[in-house]
């Protein structure tokens, strides 16, 4: 089921009930708390801490304009643009004022979960007894990040159907899943494992298997599905990047893109990404195992300790996933007690998508969701450029990109439910008669130096618009 819910602009969310009965009281300081710097080697708490290098004019939101529409207008974007940019600077995305009130009101929607309760949904690298188990024990250390110890000890006391949430064997968590597995039979898994043990939160990786069948559209279907099938129960989804592949080169090359929709479909819905790609990069192997395939643990004497983080354990893939995950849990945990945001700003998307005021793809991976039936404006027909002949006369939006240096660029764009829309490539202005590709799905093509721009523009047949809901995501190949 596709729920309605899109961006919430600023307007509904402080629509919002008040945050009581969330969570668990947590130290007015444990939001901001500081440890060790040092205990990681491009350290995520330094990710966590820094304003992701956002240069004043992307910090600003844009004001609310009120003004009349221009000519071709279908509907005024004024409350939309401005919204919070998942940069790949930051391993753990922003979580702002804004974005803090929009996890509160999905919470608000089932007070009957338990807020010290976690669905685990995934594969092989979510179902490893490395993957969260040993917070449940003895062997933790978190070297020196003494403000996730509430937190930690939160949800070692929660009840997942008789064990703490770390060491449920979830349901909708299985060997060799890819994403439509959790959705597939009914009730599904993902429904069996909420109903059985009604968690708050869900941490949810998918991607390895999935990469597998090269279908980047199957993908984005099944994780909008499982996103929005967990925000619409009140549940708040927790999105992770794929990790490496390090079987095989071609394999591995897909592994951006689908981490570029993950963290386009968390921007969607704003709720937490967490880029485990991005941290497991710059590791030995990338904190992949012999197999190429699953994550690496720190095992001193031959016993695996996935809850050690310092210096040298965070060298292996568990130990980072283990930790980047208490993170986000704890900083979730911060958002929905009230208190000040974990963080203050963050990039935001600039533009309005007409001709006249782009939005402005700031860098790659990109991502954005929009709408066409409420969005866009209606000045272009066709594509005289690229000899088209379609009817285009639905709404279109545009994108603006500008490089400094040639770049092969991926851009796709995701539709369902019979809504049609269709990707455009413009070459120096926006215009109809500087079209040099379009593809209903997908354009790959080396792009010179200099601005570029995309229109994503609504098909009409037998004079009917066929608007709707698009996901646009762009990544350097």
């Amino acid at each position: 089921m596709r729920i309605a819910l899109l961006l919430l602009a600023p307007t509904l969310l402080l629509a919002g009930c008040g945050s009581e009965g969330l969570v668990g009281d947590l130290p007015a300081d444990a939001a901001h708390g500081a440890h060790d710097s040092g205990a990681l080697g491009s350290d995520v708490a330094l990710h966590l801490n820094q304003d992701a290098g956002a240069t004043d004019a992307q910090l600003e939101a844009s004001a609310a304009d009120t003004s009349s529409p221009p000519d071709g207008s279908i509907a005024s974007d004024a409350a939309l643009p401005g919204h919070v940019q998942y940069s790949a600077d930051r391993t753990l995305s922003a979580i702002t004022p804004d974005i803090a009130e929009n996890l509160r009101v999905i919470a608000q929607h089932a007070s009957a979960l338990k807020p010290d309760v976690f669905a685990k949904v995934g594969d092989s690298n979510t179902v490893s007894l490395n993957f969260l188990h040993c917070f449940a024990g003895t062997s933790v250390d978190l070297a020196g990040r003494d403000e996730l110890a509430s937190t930690l000890e939160l949800f070692k006391g929660g009840d997942a159907a008789g064990t703490p949430p770390f060491t449920r064997v979830s349901r909708a968590a299985t060997v060799g899943w890819s994403a439509g597995a959790v959705l597939s039979d009914d009730p599904s898994p993902l429904t069996q494992e909420v109903a059985a043990i009604a968690p708050s939160l869900a941490v949810v990786l998918f991607g390895t298997n999935d990469i597998q069948a090269r279908d980047v559209f199957r993908f984005e279907s099944s994780m909008l599905d499982i996103t929005d099938q967990l925000i619409a129960q009140g549940i708040i989804p927790l999105l992770s990047s794929v990790p490496p592949r390090d079987d095989g080169a071609d394999a591995d090359s897909w592994v951006p893109r689908y981490s570029a929709i993950v963290r386009a479909i968390a921007q969607a819905r704003q709720s937490p990404f967490l880029d485990l790609e991005r941290e497991l990069r710059e590791l030995p192997d990338h904190g992949i195992g012999a197999d190429g395939l699953h994550l690496s643990t720190y095992s001193p004497s031959g016993s695996a300790r996935g809850c050690v983080f310092t210096t040298g354990a965070l060298r292996y893939g568990f130990n980072r996933r283990n930790l980047i995950t208490l993170q986000t849990l704890h900083r979730v945990r911060a958002a929905l007690s009230g208190q000040p945001a974990p963080d203050s700003v963050a990039p935001r998307l600039q533009g309005r998508g007409t001709s006249n005021e782009p939005y402005v793809m700031g860098a790659l991976p990109f991502g954005d969701l929009r709408d066409t039936s409420h969005q866009g404006t209606t000045l272009i027909d066709r594509y005289a450029g690229c000899s088209a002949s379609q009817d285009e006369s639905g709404a279109e939006i545009l994108y603006r990109l500008d490089l400094s240096s040639s770049k092969t660029v991926r851009a796709m764009v995701f539709a369902r439910n019979g809504v049609d829309v269709d990707l455009h490539l413009l070459a120096g202005q926006p215009s109809p008669a500087s079209c040099v590709e379009r593809n209903d799905k997908l354009i790959v093509r080396t792009l010179a130096a200099g601005t570029w721009f995309f229109s994503v523009d609504t098909y009409a047949s037998a004079g009917a618009a066929k608007a709707g809901e698009y996901l646009f995501v762009a990544v350097a190949d």
